[in-house]
């Protein structure tokens, strides 16, 4: 999708062609009546509980962000609001994956999943929808410390390495919170995919990186308590936009423990209820927790264990050396040498940067099939090339035409025609180029004259290795393909009815259309629909607020029998109602 499409933000102007990918247009018109009243309904029950157990930064940020309780927020709104705080919003279809969810935060951008939970899943759904991310998380944003933390978490996340298995898990996460969501899914189907979310989860061997900070992340953006143990206040989006687990999270029933790194090793399960939660003591203490796992990670420790998760992540990645030199690719293979990098390999293509930046004339087009370099000292010679002085280099033969035999102490061993040596802005040399070369390891030959010029990367150790390119130019990321796609609820003749007849209520309420007769709806509800309950809500709120008894006493009349015979929602009829009640009384 264009940016253009979206309303101008400096922000949305910010983001990389690879990310804008994954936007969708919001389509407001799209939105029903019914789904209008599922977004005010979870709303005012949520605000009116959590204006006593959230942090205070959830209802001051209700008003910053513009977000109405009476009306899905349109993102182009929101975002002229957002941008006031230094964030902006963006809708996607569902789940996306973690690597570009977190690097949207690290661009200080929302994203929004802009389909919303339907009426049967009112109190909870395991699909990320409106409700969740425009109720849930943009309030709390409005945050500064809090805001920055998301930023922060979005930054160093999107560099977590992966496993081969963290992809299968996304997708079939994905899969069975569409299904769920989707109307009229068989039970057996959801079933099915559930079991296999489970045996997922149960078989995924020891936790990648990913694995450990979407931990974080879940048991602190999206079901993070803060305060004391003794006396939480709520401010997880997961919490804050769930009319169930807001209340189940505040009893005895769920555990509450003092949030630390420990939380990374706490799995989680979408589909039910958390049985215990992590509070925090503020909204700074979690990124403190934050930069101490962040100091775990191959993205700051480098070494072998980086390049041994690359390879296993079996994904693009990159690997940073003492000298600068960044090696992106697919990588395949390492040679030890006393638990250190000796020689790395890639598959396909690779390119070399420095700083984040490509070097000119080492992009995939010049290494199309792979690269390969020796790391470590030299053997039998203190001072490592990268810190040789040109002196240094002309006394071993490094030095341009010269036929140089390099012997490394990890048993790589290159031999051919310095070409030559390229250098940073300060001197360093970060790459050696040679003609006619031959590298070997023992009696293994890594790279043949024939093959062509040979480049060299110099680099005495691995000190960094993080998902994604160095340099987001360097490849084409623009291969999102979505395996499945949320399921749109089919418009029969009986939903449109439906529709209409909430969207007359609607009109009533708002004072665009009174000529409707509410009797007349109520009797068709009784007639035709006698599984709904929320419009009935309504028109009772409607007649109350109009002081029209006797439509009053039908609806609360009718709502009793609906209990009667589905008496699992009879706690919703009975809060709907309350809340009827309590706005007569403070209109």
């Amino acid at each position: 999708m264009d940016l253009k499409d979206l309303e101008s933000n400096p922000i949305l102007d910010r983001l990389p062609k690879h990310l804008r990918q994954f936007i969708k247009p919001q389509n407001y018109k799209d939105y029903s009546a019914i789904n209008q009243a599922v977004w005010r309904y979870a709303m005012r029950k949520n605000v009116s509980y959590l204006s006593k157990v959230a942090h205070k930064s959830y209802l001051d940020g209700l008003k910053q962000t513009g977000i109405l309780i009476d009306d899905i927020p349109n993102m182009y709104g929101m975002n002229r609001i957002l941008q006031d705080i230094g964030w902006a919003a963006v809708a996607v279809d569902g789940f996306i994956p973690p690597n570009a969810f977190m690097e949207f935060q690290a661009y200080n951008v929302l994203v929004i999943a802009s389909d919303i939970r339907q009426l049967e899943h009112i109190e909870y759904t395991p699909a990320p929808d409106i409700i969740h991310e425009g109720a849930g998380h943009a309030p709390i944003i409005a945050n500064p410390e809090y805001a920055e933390y998301l930023r922060r978490f979005g930054e160093i996340g999107c560099k977590a390495i992966s496993s081969a298995k963290d992809y299968e898990l996304y997708e079939a996460v994905r899969h069975l919170s569409i299904i769920k969501e989707a109307e009229g899914t068989p039970e057996n189907e959801i079933l099915l995919a559930e079991k296999k979310v489970e045996d997922l989860q149960k078989n995924m061997g020891e936790p990648s990186e990913m694995a450990l900070i979407r931990n974080l992340h879940w048991w602190t953006v999206e079901y993070g308590l803060i305060g004391t143990v003794e006396n939480p206040k709520i401010y997880g989006a997961g919490l804050l936009s769930s009319i169930g687990e807001s209340k189940w999270c505040m009893t005895d029933k769920v555990k509450k423990l003092p949030y630390s790194l420990d939380a990374a090793f706490q799995d989680f399960d979408i589909t039910k209820p958390q049985p215990q939660l992590f509070v925090t003591p503020d909204f700074a203490f979690l990124s403190n927790v934050l930069e101490d796992f962040a100091n775990t990670m191959a993205l700051r420790k480098g070494s072998l264990t980086a390049v041994n998760k690359l390879i296993e992540s079996k994904a693009l990645g990159t690997i940073e050396l003492s000298t600068g030199l960044q090696i992106s690719g697919v990588f395949t293979e390492v040679i030890a040498h006393e638990d250190k990098v000796a020689y790395i390999q890639t598959k396909g293509q690779t390119a070399l940067s420095y700083r984040d930046k490509e070097l000119v004339g080492h992009g995939v087009l010049n290494h199309p099939e792979g690269f390969g370099s020796p790391v470590g000292k030299l053997k039998g010679i203190n001072i490592a090339i990268e810190d040789m002085s040109p002196r240094d280099l002309r006394a071993y033969d490094i030095y341009e035409n010269e036929v140089v035999t390099l012997e490394f102490e990890g048993g790589v061993t290159v031999k051919g025609e310095i070409i030559t040596g390229t250098r940073n802005l300060q001197g360093k040399i970060l790459l050696i180029s040679f003609k006619n070369c031959t590298v070997t390891h023992n009696d293994t030959i890594l790279f043949k004259p024939e093959w062509g010029q040979y480049d060299m990367a110099v680099g005495k150790a691995v000190i960094s290795g993080f998902s994604g390119p160095a340099d987001l130019n360097s490849f084409d990321l623009i291969t999102h393909e979505v395996s499945s796609t949320t399921i749109k609820t089919k418009k029969t003749p009986q939903l449109l009815e439906l529709e209409l007849l909430y969207q007359q209520v609607r009109d009533y309420r708002l004072g665009t259309n009174r000529t409707i007769s509410r009797n007349k709806i109520l009797e068709r509800l009784q007639e035709a629909f006698p599984k709904d309950w929320l419009l009935t809500v309504e028109l009772y709120e409607v007649a109350i607020a109009t002081n029209h008894r006797e439509l009053a006493t039908k609806c609360l009349n009718y709502l009793h029998d609906i209990k009667l015979n589905r008496p699992e929602i009879g706690h919703l009829i009975d809060d709907g109602i309350q809340i009827a009640d309590q706005q007569l009384k403070t209109a």
